[in-house]
């Protein structure tokens, strides 16, 4: 099981709508994938189309990480009625804000690699939606995994958040998870004309080389309007929709890759 956090030290890059990319690519591709709502805002759990009455959610699971919480709190997300395929959502809660004080315990830091433990076998991926601050929930978050991808915008202080993002990667790396490695930063909602765009691309190239991945994802609608209508990218009608699910299926390959996680297929061919 690879386990990838998704995360942002800036709120507004559309990091949420990152995560919903790349399961929607993950659920495309058959890839057996558990999305993991850790922000307090609850984006994703609203946006996977999911039932949330009489069940547990991540509060409960960072309360007590025992097997049968972790279960009560995962759902099927609505997804699955588009086509056959395992995508379950690990369910968010404004709850999980009580957990995210500045000084965590080690014991706290290690929770949910604890609780992912107990269902290792059932995934290929998890996608974990972390807060926008570094403060205990994304410490608990990149404990847990393997990799962490770096949403940005080419903005002067979203580049800003983004270099203090890599740096605290390689902190935690060093004093607490020797396995974690940055996958790379995602350059989200491009506008290619956009001059001052292209500058801070560049100047993101300059700063950390290869760490930028490709492609750039460009400013669209349509994925805000897949998140509004509770739907995976792939299924949205349209032209834009579907370059842009072609731009995230790139992006999964990479983490197939750097994951060595079993697929069935490889992507379409745009």
């Amino acid at each position: 099981m690879h386990v990838l956090s998704v995360s942002s030290l800036k709120g507004g890059v559309g990091k949420t709508t990152v995560t919903l990319g790349l399961a929607s690519a993950a659920f495309a591709r058959g890839v057996r994938t558990l999305v993991v709502d850790l922000d307090p805002q609850s984006d994703v759990s609203t946006g996977m189309d999911i039932q949330v009455a009489g069940r547990l959610n991540i509060a409960d699971v960072l309360a007590n990480p025992k097997e049968k919480v972790v279960r009560q709190a995962i759902t099927s997300s609505g997804w699955a009625k588009v086509h056959p395929g395992t995508i379950d959502v690990l369910i968010g809660s404004p709850s999980a804000i009580n957990f995210d004080g500045p000084h965590p315990s080690v014991r706290d830091v290690w929770k949910l690699e604890e609780a992912l433990a107990t269902i290792e076998s059932e995934y290929d991926l998890v996608l974990i939606d972390c807060a926008p601050s570094l403060n205990a929930l994304t410490r608990t978050a990149w404990a847990a995994s393997d990799r962490v991808v770096v949403v940005t915008e080419p903005g002067l202080f979203s580049v800003a958040a983004a270099d203090r993002a890599l740096r605290a990667i390689e902190e935690i790396r060093r004093g607490l998870s020797p396995r974690l490695q940055p996958l790379g930063v995602v350059v989200n909602r491009v506008r290619p004309q956009s001059i001052e765009h292209q500058f801070r691309i560049k100047e993101l190239r300059d700063m950390f080389g290869p760490l930028v991945l490709n492609p750039q994802l460009p400013e669209r609608t349509s994925l805000q309007q897949a998140q509004g209508a509770a739907k995976p990218l792939h299924v949205w009608p349209g032209d834009s929709a579907q370059e842009l699910a072609a731009d995230f299926d790139a992006l999964l390959d990479r983490i197939v890759r750097t994951g060595r996680i079993p697929v069935e297929s490889e992507a379409p061919q745009a």
